[in-house]
């Protein structure tokens, strides 16, 4: 037969073959595989029958063949790997090195991305925490010197004997347990800070300033003679000799509750503390302030005269708690130290 000259003509027919064999036993059938062959140059055409062994002998064969050549494929491009001087084999291993090479840059850029928004968060509560801390510093009177919150705190210690670099996992872990003590801490120094600034406003309005800056007692609190009548009488303040015309500061911040005249006190200034305590300055020449106005400690309300019940000029001053006239000392005497926050505000 001439296949290989006439393999336009030749044509496979493949049927399938079915033998039956009847027995008394029972019936068994074998299937096989009939190949016919059929060529213009063949008077008849030729049969080749396979067994189902055959068969399957056959495609196990055709499996091993393409397992065959895959190995060899595989080891032929190992071999030829080693050589760097193959042109194609070279452009080839370059152009999948630079490929993964882009794609660990991206993923790289993108990590380091997410790390930048990190550290940005944690920079910025910092910030926050050193401004709660300088005035937390400035309100308890540390000073500068001892708690610097703009310079790096020191560290240091041995050199260690082995260690490990961090992984970007484990890197955001520690990002992440920094973040959340930040975040409690601020809380905490922000309750610490409100406490504060409430015992400084507490502060500010107790009447602890003297309200004049140059003067001496000429009457005290408490009974005394009177200077008018001579008879025994109490005195609900303290008189405090001063030239006419010096500047009468509140004692403490407040609101300006009463500007009038009144017989005995001649024209006065009323200073309510918002804390049950009022404050009056009485004697007046001339007040500087109206009703409503919010005034500071150590700002400047009125001028010292001798209007009212006198003897000369002086500045009567007096602290009350709901109405009921307290001993002015009692509270002049903490303020022994106190800075005039507001000497600088003239009317």
């Amino acid at each position: 037969m001439q296949a290989s000259c006439e393999a336009s003509s030749l044509r496979s027919v493949f049927s399938s073959r079915s033998l039956a064999t009847d027995s008394a036993i029972g019936d068994t059938r074998e299937v096989g595989l009939n190949i016919i062959l059929v060529s213009d140059s063949l008077a008849k055409s030729r049969s080749i029958a396979l067994s189902q062994a055959q068969v399957a002998l056959v495609a196990l064969g055709i499996l091993l063949a393409g397992f065959f050549l895959a190995m060899a494929t595989y080891v032929v491009t190992m071999k030829f790997a080693v050589d760097l001087r193959n042109p194609y084999l070279r452009s080839l291993l370059a152009a999948l090195h630079e490929d993964d090479q882009k794609r660990s840059e991206a993923e790289m850029k993108e990590n380091l991305n997410a790390l930048a928004v990190r550290v940005g968060e944690l920079q910025a509560r910092i910030l926050r925490l050193d401004a709660f801390g300088e005035r937390l510093a400035k309100s308890a009177g540390i000073k500068r010197e001892e708690f610097r919150f703009d310079e790096k705190p020191g560290q240091g210690g041995p050199s260690p004997t082995a260690g490990r670099d961090l992984s970007v996992a484990e890197f955001n872990q520690m990002l992440g347990e920094i973040g959340r003590i930040l975040d409690d801490r601020s809380d905490k120094l922000g309750v610490l800070d409100s406490f504060l600034m409430d015992d400084r406003l507490a502060r500010k309005t107790i009447p602890t300033t003297m309200p004049v800056e140059a003067g001496y007692y000429s009457s005290n609190y408490g009974y005394r003679l009177d200077p008018i009548t001579g008879r025994s009488t109490f005195h609900t303040g303290v008189d405090i000799i001063a030239v006419p015309g010096v500047s009468v500061m509140a004692a403490a911040g407040g609101v300006v509750s009463t500007v009038a005249f009144v017989a005995e006190y001649g024209n006065i200034v009323e200073i309510d503390h918002d804390n049950g305590l009022t404050t009056r300055y009485a004697h007046l020449s001339k007040s500087l302030v109206k009703v409503g106005d919010v005034v500071m400690k150590g700002q400047i309300v009125a001028r010292v005269g001798a209007t009212g019940r006198v003897t000369g000029p002086h500045l009567h001053f007096e602290v009350r708690e709901k109405g009921i006239p307290l001993n002015p000392n009692k509270f002049l005497s903490l303020g022994k130290n106190d800075v005039l926050l507001g000497a600088s505000v003239k009317r």
